[in-house]
């Protein structure tokens, strides 16, 4: 089983200890990328890797279950650390809030202007990996899941994609952005060959229909 990717702590400065709650920091500079799911080629080799099968129950499932967002250091959660990461222009109050800055929604192709406009989407969702197999991890194997750093499961977009979005797989929701398949698809399949999630029928179909829009 693959191991479980390790949270990786916050790379961004420490705060100065006289800096107050009301003078603003600069983020570090931002990749405006989660990190970079793998060639399309790697894509089909893992897909073709993954266990096809039926969703699980959802019988005893709750988002408490994958406790986020977690500290990561300098005051920051995990959600705060991909606000700066995502973000162009971002600055920070001295709780690690974002105060200001520019997001790219990929998946709509929105620009958004204020981090409350802003969702932290898990790629795979929550309930989706429950019912592909987390129902049958431990507490810390979802936290670690759930604030997943390393790896690019975690992308600032907008708040009325993630909403719409929900907890359905890609048969069921794409971007609407059309342009953004193919990432979204290596970033998807990724995710679920790295944690060893399973996908049904129709989610392995959809997959492969997307990553065909690669180039």
């Amino acid at each position: 089983m693959p191991v479980i990717p390790r949270v990786r702590r916050s790379a961004f400065a420490v705060m100065a200890a006289a800096v107050t709650a009301a003078v603003l920091a600069p983020a570090a500079p931002a990749s405006a990328d989660p990190p970079e799911a793998p060639p399309v080629a790697t894509a089909r080799k893992e897909l073709a890797h993954l266990t096809i099968a039926a969703p699980h129950s959802m019988a005893g499932y709750s988002r408490a279950k994958f406790p986020h967002w977690i500290e990561q250091g300098n005051n920051c959660s995990t959600r705060e650390v991909v606000l700066k990461r995502d973000g162009q222009g971002v600055t920070t109050d001295a709780e690690c809030r974002a105060v200001s800055g520019t997001w790219i929604s990929h998946y709509d192709g929105k620009i958004l202007a204020s981090a409350a406009g802003v969702d932290i989407d898990h790629v795979v969702p929550l309930a989706n990996a429950w019912r592909s197999g987390a129902d049958a991890w431990t507490t810390p194997r979802r936290k670690a899941f759930a604030n997943d750093l390393s790896d690019p499961q975690l992308i600032a977009v907008s708040a009325a994609s993630n909403r719409a979005k929900g907890d359905q797989s890609p048969d069921q929701w794409k971007p609407p952005a059309a342009s953004y398949w193919c990432t979204y698809a290596r970033m998807w399949t990724h995710i679920k060959y790295l944690y060893a999630l399973n996908v049904t029928q129709p989610e392995e179909t959809a997959l492969t229909t997307m990553l065909d829009t690669c180039h």
